[in-house]
């Protein structure tokens, strides 16, 4: 199949893309079709990597009300709320759920997703029933999988074995919650540990770290040196890390450079953090966001999650990154023209490097065909105008066809 007179992300000239057998074989000015080939002229719509989404939470997805609202807004009621719900859980309601989710992000252009999945529960029912999805949609969405021990590893009775039964049923990487634990020294500790058995089994590490207002917690120190002195380096990812938003100035100096060192990476969830952020705060109100500018100024790879959707800890959500991106970009004043022409790599590469998938992501010769075209000739009006997904294509089938909104006025 061959597109033709596509703007690939943002650049200055048409071209065109071909793929076979679901791999890109051809990408240049002027191609001649083949004899039968299925041609589609673009006329200068904008042809871009699929959407990442490197943080999600597809276990608890679509729970919000059940069996209450968070009123409060808080990340505490939060996981208050979601240890009545999950004793609950049945392999079938977790699936069906996750199923939905998926499908509502595929809509939009999202082809890879990585979802924390709470194993602190002693029967493993959502991880099980996750593992069995990620087979299921493999043809049309890339799902990882991450151990994440909602309630603490330390603080929650059996939360190490539990961890380690984790690993051995498949998961893709090993989280952890250091600022929910009981103490400091078991923040500590908890990292440690889930260091040790990451290395053991040939895991990733995505931990939820420092999500809380609190200019004293800093886990993300301890991960940031634990990632340089054992070499794992960017198979390491700190999510959320809102209290880095909170500390002051000459901290921050001196812990850019062990970030920098460490290269670890770096998930901001706009939508959920500035929903359950500053919610201790009267005025002046912290917006709950990590320092996304200065981390990305800095070289240090930052990509946005979107979450969740429809839960305990947030109670809208509809599956498309481009209202993380928004919502990501206003809250961090990453608005100048060219940043916003830009900042879909902030939702595609950046999430595609913490997801560590580079070897089978973007628009290159000999990668798989995966790609979305929108109607627009460049991100800034998809972003600013919400531009229809024209087609979403993965390993070369067309998942999504869409077509140009249209609008009278009669005025």
């Amino acid at each position: 199949m061959l597109f033709t007179n596509l703007v690939i992300e943002n650049s200055a000239e048409l071209t065109d893309v071909r793929f076979e057998n679901g791999v890109f074989t051809a990408i240049g000015q002027h191609l001649t079709p083949k004899t039968g080939e299925v041609v589609h002229d673009l006329t200068g719509k904008l042809m871009l990597p699929p959407f990442v989404d490197p943080h999600m939470h597809l276990d608890s997805t679509m729970t919000a009300g059940d069996p209450e609202y968070n009123e409060s807004g808080t990340l505490f009621d939060g996981i208050r709320i979601w240890s009545i719900r999950k004793q609950k859980l049945s392999h079938a309601d977790v699936k069906e759920r996750a199923l939905s989710a998926l499908r509502l992000q595929a809509a939009h252009g999202i082809q890879f997703v990585r979802s924390h999945v709470d194993v602190t529960d002693s029967d493993l029912v959502a991880l099980k029933a996750l593992i069995e999805v990620r087979e299921e949609v493999k043809d049309w969405m890339e799902l990882q999988l991450v151990a994440f021990p909602q309630e603490g590893i330390l603080s929650f009775p059996g939360g190490k074995e539990l961890l380690i039964q984790a690993a051995e049923l498949g998961v893709d990487a090993l989280g952890a919650i250091p600022h929910f634990e009981f103490t400091r020294e078991y923040a500590v500790e908890s990292m440690k540990f889930v260091f040790e058995v990451a290395q053991k089994y040939g895991l990733l590490i995505d931990a939820h770290t420092d999500e809380i207002d609190d200019e004293q917690s800093r886990s993300l120190e301890t991960m940031a040196t634990l990632a340089l002195e054992t070499g794992l380096s960017n198979k390491v990812t700190a999510s959320h890390t809102t209290a880095m938003g909170s500390y002051n100035d000459a901290y921050v100096y001196k812990l850019m450079r062990l970030l920098k060192m460490s290269k670890i990476n770096f998930i901001a969830n706009p939508l959920v953090n500035m929903y359950l952020g500053g919610r201790f705060d009267t005025y002046p109100k912290r917006r709950g966001l990590t320092r996304v500018k200065e981390l990305d100024a800095a070289g240090i790879n930052v990509a946005f999650g979107e979450d969740d959707i429809k839960d305990p800890w947030y109670p809208m959500g509809n599956g498309n990154m481009l209202d993380v991106l928004h919502m990501g970009l206003h809250a961090t004043q990453v608005m100048g023209f060219s940043e916003i022409m830009n900042s879909y790599r902030f939702i595609s590469h950046n999430g595609a490097i913490a997801m560590h998938i580079e070897d089978h992501y973007g628009i290159e010769v000999g990668k798989p065909a995966n790609f979305l075209i929108f109607d627009a000739a460049n991100f800034f009006t998809v972003l600013n105008e919400r531009a229809e997904l024209l087609y979403s294509v993965h390993q070369g089938n067309i998942l999504v066809e869409g077509q140009p909104k249209q609008t009278q006025l009669f005025f």
